[in-house]
């Protein structure tokens, strides 16, 4: 996984190493409040849209803690990101995806390797 580092000079964003990771800390624990909150929201409908979705941020989360040395399965990461058991979620929540959903998402893969 390739380390993502954020330039905020550009936008006139002077600050320090900690400040900075507190924020986006922050920022990323609002989001997944967020999509726990939304649970109408679809993980077909976040990849359309934005190309990720619930498993993408349960990968990644679990990769950077991989990276620091953590023991931690898919499975618990997507426990974090879903604030339940995947299959629990899945059955109070996942939708059966429409046949235009899988149209926009078979789309979106096939554009994507072009």
């Amino acid at each position: 996984m390739t380390r993502v580092t954020l330039d905020y000079q550009h936008v006139g964003f002077d600050m320090d190493d900690k400040t900075r990771t507190e924020l986006e800390a922050a920022a990323f624990r609002t989001l997944v409040a967020h999509l726990r909150e939304r649970t109408d929201v679809q993980n077909i409908d976040l990849m359309n849209l934005a190309g990720f979705c619930r498993n993408c941020l349960s990968k990644w989360y679990r990769a950077e803690a991989e990276e620091r040395g953590l023991d931690m399965t898919y499975d618990d990461a997507r426990e974090i990101v879903y604030g339940m058991p995947y299959a629990e979620w899945k059955d109070k929540h996942q939708a059966e995806a429409s046949p235009d959903q899988i149209a926009a998402f078979e789309k979106a893969a096939k554009d994507s390797h072009q």
